[in-house]
């Protein structure tokens, strides 16, 4: 008898249970995070239509009545063009090095193109590691355009995997909640017998701190330009109770830092008369406060730090 074979036998858990950690790859806007939500049924990872999003690896807890499944959530992998870029995919590669199996999520309305490519082939160089192919967004495609990007992928996957190719292929989509059940019974198969790693009923080991600048991240993304994604930071200074509350009527204080490179993304963060910055505050303040579960009173400043992007002592300080 393994040894977590006995541990299971001593704890009390069904035999057979399995538990352990999953990481969802693909390149950045594949669908990973509203995935990790979906399975895990609570939002522990911010979704965004802007590429690199995620920049934390963000556990999701999925408990079942025969397994316990940890969702590890990376930044998208691509070819980095700064000292972020390359920083992001260092912490992805030591996850992937980590983690029991791997989900590899492919876009289904989009071609396969050179980024799909490119992950691959860094995928290939983990020995022996079971990678499954997730062909997301599903639902918006129709079952031809489904069935070529399906062969497309099984033809990748034989590529760069050998004959075998990848360990399954499973169309998915998070937003109709198409197949997410199946996504994790295929990842189960492959976590080793276990007992559970986390208590039951925990969702995410992510620190509040870390989750509430998040969700601000999140909110001051919608609906801004393109180059904004890569140059904005979000720190957390300060959550305190507010003093003199009552226990009936708490009340949060958070002080938060939004970092950007240049004076104009500054004003399109803080828009005409400080507009956007209350907007992004409203926008926050209702994930903040589910996540929380109390009111809180959010203090938002927008600072300029000059390229912190490419600076090791910026990025030190911006938690990279």
């Amino acid at each position: 008898m393994s040894e977590n074979q006995n541990l299971l036998a001593s704890s009390g858990w069904p035999e057979g249970f399995r538990s352990g950690f999953t990481s969802f790859v693909g390149r950045p806007n594949a669908g990973k995070s509203t995935l990790t939500n979906a399975l895990v049924g609570q939002k522990v990872a911010i979704t965004s239509a802007k590429p690199q999003t995620t920049r934390h690896t963000i556990r999701g807890i999925v408990h079942r009545e025969d397994a316990q499944l940890i969702l590890v959530d990376t930044p998208g992998l691509h070819r980095p063009r700064t000292l972020l870029g390359q920083r992001l995919n260092d912490l992805v590669a030591e996850t992937l090095s980590e983690v029991d199996a791997i989900g590899f999520c492919i876009p289904a309305n989009e071609k396969i193109g050179p980024g799909d490519r490119y992950i691959a082939t860094q995928l290939a160089q983990l020995q022996r590691k079971p990678i499954i192919a997730l062909v997301t967004k599903a639902d918006l495609v129709d079952r031809e355009q489904l069935a070529q990007q399906l062969i497309a992928v099984a033809e990748m996957g034989t590529q760069n995997f050998g004959e075998q190719g990848f360990a399954a292929i499973v169309p998915v989509s998070a937003v109709k909640e198409f197949q997410v059940e199946e996504v994790a019974n295929v990842l189960v198969e492959h976590l080793p017998a276990g007992p559970p790693l986390y208590p039951d009923g925990e969702l995410t080991d992510e620190p509040e701190a870390k989750m509430v600048a998040e969700l601000i991240r999140e909110a001051a993304l919608e609906g801004v330009r393109d180059e904004l994604p890569h140059s904005l930071a979000v720190v957390v200074e300060e959550m305190v109770p507010r003093e003199g509350r009552s226990e009936n009527n708490p009340l949060i204080d958070i002080h938060v830092s939004l970092f950007v490179e240049r004076s104009s993304q500054k004003a399109i963060i803080i828009g005409r008369g400080g507009s956007r910055l209350r907007e992004v505050g409203t926008n926050a303040r209702r994930g903040i406060e589910k996540l929380l579960g109390t009111k809180v009173y959010l203090d938002l400043h927008v600072k300029v730090a000059k390229d912190w992007q490419r600076d090791p002592k910026q990025l030190g300080r911006l938690g990279f």
